[in-house]
């Protein structure tokens, strides 16, 4: 597991004085002002973040020392991190997309299925992609996902139609 988690991205500039959109990637989107200071993914910059309003397609804001739209439209596609240990505790069933990327997936009987490489959610709930010949797209439930083990960096799922 990583020790930051990326938690949102700047989408560009938004007005004449140096606001950003944001794209949040929080449960709650207002959430990704409250993990204090986040950092770019290499960690060469931080900014604190104060929410200005809500916008077409994201969160309005302002970062620390970001004054221009040209400084805000030059980090356009940066990610903003937070520590780990900022972010809350998760009950047993909930988990980090990060955390789950990259796990080996097995279906019930054993026989590997390939990695989750990506993770979707279009509105009705997370889709798992797993990296396999064919790629493998699994709603992310209990009745089709019934072990998800950290700890071994291992998923178990119930494919439909693997009974069969």
């Amino acid at each position: 597991m990583s020790d930051k988690i990326c938690i949102g991205a700047i989408a560009g500039a938004f007005g004449v004085h140096g606001e950003v959109r944001l794209k949040s990637f929080t449960a709650e989107a207002a959430d990704i002002a409250s993990y204090g200071p986040l950092s770019t993914e290499d960690g060469s910059r931080q900014f604190t973040i104060a929410l200005t309003r809500p916008v077409t397609g994201g969160i309005g804001a302002r970062l620390t020392g970001i004054a221009t739209r040209e400084e805000a439209e030059a980090l356009r596609g940066t990610t903003l991190w937070a520590p780990r240990s900022a972010l809350p505790s998760l009950p047993d069933d909930e988990f980090y997309h990060a955390d789950l990327i990259g796990l080996e997936v097995f279906d019930t009987g054993g026989r590997p299925l390939g990695r989750v490489k990506a993770i979707f959610d279009h509105g009705a709930g997370d889709i798992l992609e797993i990296a396999a010949n064919p790629p493998l797209l699994l709603p992310f439930t209990r009745e089709i996902v019934p072990t998800v083990d950290l700890a071994a960096g291992r998923i178990i799922a119930d494919p439909p139609g693997s009974d069969e």
